[in-house]
């Protein structure tokens, strides 16, 4: 194992978030530090516990140490119902303009409904209907009689999310693209995301298969037949149903990490909730978060570690001792942190 302690260390924003994100933000840590961690931790607040000792869900500081660092790890945050507040996580793809959403999924736990899934979805994180350019028309004295919203889908954005999937495919060795829209009934606002990605995929038909579904096929063989997928790659509200639902075929959002990148800075998350209602009780699953951070090692360039730490929560999840309650399981979030280190420990004999 590479002795960081001797080499420059890579600077990282750390932010532990809510409910139970500082529990599983800790199991990282510890983990880390058994890895020999090659990051140095910048610690940060944004959500709910931000909001409550400085006033702002996203302060300056946390802004600033990102814009330093170009780089982040963090735990689910809370964005109160009502009030105007807009989800925390809008506000950092939209301020670091981070483009791609890389949710990927893969069996880990056997016995499950399916076996053996290995798919990867890339979303384009910052136009279509999230653009949040929405408003009401009032009839007859109901103020919201008629709420419109406008989808924004852009030639240039179209063809930036399309090569980040085909080269992210290229790159780890996968063998097909699957382009999922609406065009059949929204021809302008996905025809273009469609035609553009057709484009771009044309520079790349030597290296890979490339095809098409409608959203609504692509959801029923999702549950049908997920193994013909490899890559699929999507517009932002698609791609944010798709994501949840390919998250359930490997046991739900507990195993799914997600990586949002621009082109000066990458944010890996855990993609589930803060789950307040289990909050300090030592039942939470940190495998989301550490999934996203071996995604977040391999970023940087550091496989090796990003590897010994996939296998050694491959291997405690392989096994019902080793298993969260939500896994059907018994043991705390504190004792899979344990159970991690020893493998990794071993690893390293």
């Amino acid at each position: 194992m590479t002795n960081y302690a001797t080499q420059k260390k890579i600077p990282a924003t750390l932010i532990p978030g809510d409910g139970i994100g500082p529990e599983i933000v800790d199991v990282v840590e510890r983990v880390f530090d058994a890895l020999g961690n090659p990051f140095t931790w910048e610690k940060h607040q944004a959500g709910m516990n931000a909001l409550e000792t400085s006033g702002d869900l996203l302060p300056a500081t946390t802004l600033d140490s990102i814009r330093r660092t170009g780089l982040a790890l963090k735990g689910p945050l809370t964005t109160p119902i009502g009030g105007g507040f807009r989800s925390v996580n809008v506000r950092l793809r939209e301020t670091f303009q981070l483009y791609a959403n890389v949710r990927p999924a893969r069996t880990i736990v056997p016995g499950g409904r399916y076996e053996n899934i290995d798919l990867v979805l890339v979303r384009e994180n910052l136009e279509g209907l999230y653009v949040g350019h929405e408003h009401y028309v009032p009839i007859d004295g109901d103020p919201h009689a008629v709420a419109m919203a406008t989808g924004i889908n852009t030639r240039a954005g179209s063809r930036r999310i399309a090569r980040f999937a085909f080269e992210y495919a290229v790159r780890n060795n996968r063998k097909k693209v699957t382009i999922v829209h609406k065009a059949n009934v929204l021809k302008a606002l996905t025809g273009l995301f469609l035609e553009t990605a057709q484009q771009i995929g044309a520079e790349y038909a030597d290296r890979l298969e490339i095809n098409d579904r409608i959203v609504d096929a692509c959801a029923m063989q999702l549950v049908l037949n997920p193994w013909q997928f490899d890559v699929i790659v999507s517009t932002n509200l698609f791609g944010d149903i798709l994501s949840d639902q390919i998250a359930g075929l490997v046991g739900g959002l507990g195993m799914a990490p997600g990586a949002n990148i621009g082109e000066d800075a990458a944010i890996f998350e855990a993609v589930h909730g803060s789950a307040p209602d289990i909050a300090g009780k030592g039942m939470a699953n940190p495998t989301a978060l550490l999934l996203a951070a071996a995604l977040m090692a391999e970023h940087k360039g550091l496989d090796k570690e990003g590897a010994i730490l996939r296998n050694a929560i491959d291997a405690v999840l392989s096994t019902e001792s080793g298993r969260t309650v939500d896994l059907g399981g018994k043991i705390s979030t504190s004792k899979f942190g344990d159970l991690l280190i020893e493998r990794i420990r071993d690893s390293q004999k």
